[in-house]
């Protein structure tokens, strides 16, 4: 049993808690809030032994591995400390929210060995491992293009000051519209090269971006699209579209998958599930656990994490300079 200490024991922390219960390979022992009085209700919550310092949560011999799901700019001392501790680490997207952090970050896992695991959950959702299925049956040939959209209110109730500025990781892109953006990347199964974009603040005023348009030329020359906007009022949506060289791939968070041939859209079974977040985040946990267990590579990568936050920071310097920005491809998507 792996014994897992939560470190931000918020909004999403608890969705990690609620997961973890469905994961017979782990069990929370661990959680930590700054908040004394947080902290303890979310222990009496979820169990384990509550902290309001990181650092002690880090000391506890019980923790063999730590989530980690604190405001982005937190990342890299956390996590740079986790691996000295000798922590397996499950961390929460984005990566950082620079390339020199997530450099930084690479470097001690791989000096310390321990597990390091991005938590790009869409990896494990299940409307996207169901057309990942498809793509590699090669029943409808390779994706073409792709077309990727993350169309949300922004101002939601865990919203926080440090979402609005991009030094400390904030904005919509970065925080959000990255979903989009992972789970384009990893179903066109190639790494970006070159990045045009727009972003800004439409709707919002705030430091960072709440709105961007991107478009993506991957390393063997297809493209996609993608579209990441925090609204002020209006409905969720969140889906893709993937042509391929035989066919189309509909991804729908509220319907499942469907694909698409001679002009009809076919359902496709087993597709959708009640509360697709925690089952997911229940995969994300299984899929580390074996990766600990077994000592294989971690299930999502750091170099793969930080590709996504270089694509990310491509566009915002490709809006800024009103032209494609390349990309060096790292990683193995």
């Amino acid at each position: 049993m792996i014994g897992v200490g939560i470190i931000g024991a918020g909004h999403f922390g608890a969705v990690h808690a609620r997961a973890m219960t469905d994961v017979d390979e782990v069990r929370l022992v661990a959680s930590c809030r700054e908040n004394v009085d947080a902290a303890a209700a979310f222990a009496a919550e979820h169990g384990g032994k509550s902290y309001s310092d990181w650092r002690a949560l880090l000391d506890d011999p019980m923790v063999d591995a730590v989530l980690i799901a604190t405001p982005h700019h937190l990342h890299e001392e956390i996590t740079i400390a986790a691996a000295r501790a000798g922590k397996h680490i499950l961390l929460e997207k984005p990566m950082a929210p620079s390339l020199a952090a997530c450099d930084a970050m690479l470097a001690t896992a791989e000096a310390t060995r321990v597990k390091l695991m991005i938590g790009h959950v869409m990896h494990f959702a299940l409307p996207c491992l169901r057309a990942r299925e498809i793509i590699d049956s090669g029943v409808l040939g390779a994706p073409v293009l792709g077309s990727s959209w993350m169309i949300k209110l922004w101002m939601e109730s865990n919203r926080r000051p440090w979402h609005l500025n991009h030094a400390s990781g904030g904005g919509m892109l970065m925080t959000a519209g990255i979903h989009a953006l992972d789970r384009l990347i990893w179903l066109m199964g190639q790494p970006v090269a070159g990045v045009t974009a727009m972003a800004g603040n439409y709707f919002h005023e705030q430091e960072a971006d709440d709105a961007a348009l991107i478009g993506l030329r991957f390393a063997d020359g297809r493209i996609g699209q993608v579209a990441s906007v925090g609204y002020r009022d209006g409905a969720v949506t969140f889906a893709m579209d993937l042509v391929c060289e035989k066919g189309t791939i509909r991804i729908d968070f509220d319907h499942g998958v469907s694909t698409g041939k001679g002009g009809v859209w076919t359902p496709v079974l087993g597709s959708i599930e009640p509360n697709w977040m925690g089952a997911a985040v229940a995969r994300e946990w299984r899929a580390l656990a074996a990766s600990i267990i077994n000592d294989t590579p971690s299930p999502v990568t750091g170099s793969y994490g930080r590709h996504v936050v270089a694509c990310i920071e491509a566009a915002h310097e490709a809006s800024r300079s009103r032209r494609e920005v390349s990309v060096t491809a790292t990683a193995r998507v």
